[in-house]
């Protein structure tokens, strides 16, 4: 893991600035704190900030080929670099590292922009072809790795996050309003848009080719499933092996290629209690697992994460988070995050990095990616059940379904009723391919109504919704529904919230490195050809993945109720001491000057929530107050201010250079 940058000279002008250059691998130095470099000649250079993984001593970066035509700055890890080296070495090719970033520039010598079909990992990359005269980007198939880029009036930039874009003062801060929107309806906004006018990111499981003072980007891999009549014959049981057969590779691949203890994420559920299983039996010392504890009883698993932890005989540390440490840290998220988000949750993970960075450890293994690839969220079952009482709205089994879809109305039958009329107000047309996901979208998009008329106005006209469902691939009418609504997840949600602002972000703000088993490409790929009632069974969500580790786990957790993670939110904000970041933001004056919202209606909104101290608030309240702070805050960080917030922008030492301007040799 690292952060990667890079200037474009597009107009063949003065070569680029190392001032510019260094402001942006400072900027990245969380990222890469052990050491950085750059390479420069008068067309392109690119910067590096490195977190030492693999190959210790000789894996600095930028790193080029034999000859020096090929220059690579790269971030991620490709876990089959070691067969592809083996491969390399039989077509005659010849290394002078240990590094999986070698081996991606002899793969890209050997078989061009088709080599990243042939890795199996997670990454973004950033390559100089000389003699083509041509920059290459990538990014791994589902996005694990950011990779964001902009063009200005003579040169184009690309970097690992925004804020390194925004260290060149010509870059242009400001708000899109259509971004807004998205985030405002998926969580995330959808690549290649971001929050910000003119800064875009490279699409998962795409790459770029800049030539000629152009981009054009290519897909090396989609999201596909096979149609809903053509799916194999294959048993539930031989399905089960094959998938525990995948899984347990693609962890043993993330646990062991590292130079570096790797240690793993205990959530208490059943995908880190699986993988945490799994990588266990490769360490000969006590796995070293973390995880998050909450003082607030009704988002604490600790009871799960200590039986795991004494079946295991894992080492273990946790870190108990209160209230008061979300609202604190809250500002620091979301310069990391650099973009509006609709709850608290990436807090308490941003203070779980940090612990496993104190601890001395720099890669975990999670269980992140299984709900999405497996069909675990509670949307996958809410949509079956909508279709088939929109299909057999008199069917007798009505009552049953929904306790056993919501079990607490079994405690509260007051409140079923007007639940099952909001539940099947909307998003009952059986022909929409957005049945899965238009309740979510309604009810995120309500926060539409706090913000000010003329960029609502902008925002309204946008339409992302349909937009987004035009994305789906011309086949997804031949698909089983479970089908579409996991394609919807998997490049909305997963992509652009999972894997970021919750996973990345956080995880890298204390330059730690996430590795995620569950999203190898051989198990995803092998997933999505399974049939939906392999994944799906009834209303038994990732039934599959149950069967095929059932010996492995305490039969405790396998059968546990399902509890997605969550983080208080309101009341991280309204029911501790009064902070004062909170009360400069939303004053009047602040929300004014940054006219994004209508500050009465912010007012009143604050105003409820301080009365009841941002406890017992609507799923829609806590969603607004969220998302009014998260984007002050951003407003905050990268608008009013150029994004530089804590960093010093001095790159991390030791630094190599590599700068052909000073030497003559291409300038």
């Amino acid at each position: 893991m690292c952060g990667i940058c890079g200037i474009v000279n597009i107009k063949h002008s003065a070569p680029p600035e190392t001032d510019t250059l260094n402001r942006m691998i400072g900027r990245l130095r969380h990222r890469g704190p052990d050491s950085s470099g750059y390479y420069r000649d008068s067309l392109v250079a690119l910067g590096h900030a490195r977190l030492s993984i693999i190959d210790l001593e000789s894996g600095a970066q930028p790193l080029s080929n034999e000859d020096g035509s090929i220059w690579i700055t790269f971030n991620g890890e490709i876990f089959n670099y070691v067969e592809l080296a083996s491969e390399l070495r039989g077509y005659g090719h010849q290394f002078k590292t240990k590094s999986d970033t070698e081996v991606i520039v002899h793969a890209y010598e050997q078989w061009g922009t088709s080599c990243f079909s042939h890795f199996n990992g997670q990454w973004a990359i950033g390559l100089w072809d000389i003699r083509n005269r041509r920059v290459i980007l990538s990014r791994d198939r589902l996005g694990i790795r950011p990779l964001y880029y902009t063009f200005i009036a003579d040169r184009f930039l690309f970097a690992s996050e925004i804020k390194a874009l925004f260290a060149d003062r010509k870059v242009a801060r400001e708000f899109d309003p259509v971004g807004l929107s998205e985030i405002f309806t998926f969580w995330s906004p959808i690549a290649p848009r971001t929050v910000f006018k003119g800064v875009e990111e490279l699409r998962p499981g795409h790459y770029a080719v800049i030539e000629n003072g152009r981009i054009k980007s290519e897909p090396y891999w989609s999201i596909m499933f096979p149609q809903a009549d053509n799916e194999d014959d294959i048993s539930e049981e031989e399905n089960a092996s094959a998938l525990r057969e995948r899984l347990i590779e693609s962890s043993r691949l993330r646990f062991t290629r590292s130079d570096v203890p790797v240690g793993a994420y205990l959530s208490g559920g059943i995908d880190s209690s699986i993988t945490s299983a799994i990588v266990a039996n490769y360490t000969e010392a006590p796995l070293k697992t973390f995880s998050i504890r909450f003082s607030d009883s009704e988002f604490d698993e600790g009871s799960y994460q200590q039986e795991m932890v004494k079946m295991l005989g894992a080492v273990h540390r946790d870190v108990i988070v209160t209230h008061e440490d979300i609202g604190n840290v809250f500002p620091d998220v979301i310069w990391h995050t650099e973009r509006p988000i609709l709850r608290t949750a990436p807090a308490p993970l941003f203070l779980l990095s940090k612990l496993v960075r104190e601890s001395g450890y720099k890669v975990v293994v999670t269980g992140e990616g299984a709900d999405e690839v497996l069909a675990g969220y509670d949307i996958f079952r809410e949509a079956k059940v909508r279709l088939f009482l929109a299909r057999d709205p008199g069917s007798k089994k009505r009552a049953n379904i929904f306790l056993k879809l919501y079990p607490w109305m079994a405690r509260n039958p007051g409140s079923a009723p007007a639940f099952a009329r909001s539940f099947f107000g909307k998003g009952v047309d059986i022909h929409d391919p957005g049945i899965s996901h238009r309740t979510r979208w309604d009810t995120s998009w309500a926060i539409r109504h706090l913000v000010n008329p003329e960029l609502r106005s902008e925002m309204e006209q946008s339409k992302v919704a349909d937009e987004f469902l035009l994305r789906l691939p011309d086949s997804h009418h031949n698909w089983d529904p479970l089908s579409r609504a996991q394609w919807l997840e998997m490049v909305s949600l997963l992509s652009g919230y999972i894997l970021s602002a919750q996973g990345d972000r956080m995880l890298m703000a204390n330059s730690v490195e996430g590795r995620f088993p569950f999203l190898d490409c051989n198990v995803v790929d092998f997933a999505n050809h399974l049939p939906a009632r392999h994944k799906l069974l009834g209303l038994d969500e990732k039934h599959l993945l149950k069967a095929a580790f059932r010996d492995l786990i305490p039969t405790s957790i396998l059968n546990r109720p399902k509890q997605p993670y969550r983080a208080p939110d309101a009341a991280s904000f309204f029911n501790v001491n009064r902070l004062e970041w909170v009360e400069d933001l939303l004053s009047v004056d602040s929300l004014k000057r940054a006219g994004i919202f209508i500050p009465d209606q912010v007012v009143r909104l604050i105003d409820k929530a301080r009365r009841i101290k941002g406890l017992k608030m609507s799923n829609t309240d806590n969603m607004r107050i969220v998302a009014v702070l998260s984007t002050m805050l951003t407003y905050h960080h990268y608008i009013a201010n150029d994004g530089r917030g804590k960093s010093n922008e001095t790159p991390a030492g030791p630094v190599t250079v590599v700068d052909n301007c000073l030497s003559n040799r291409i300038c």
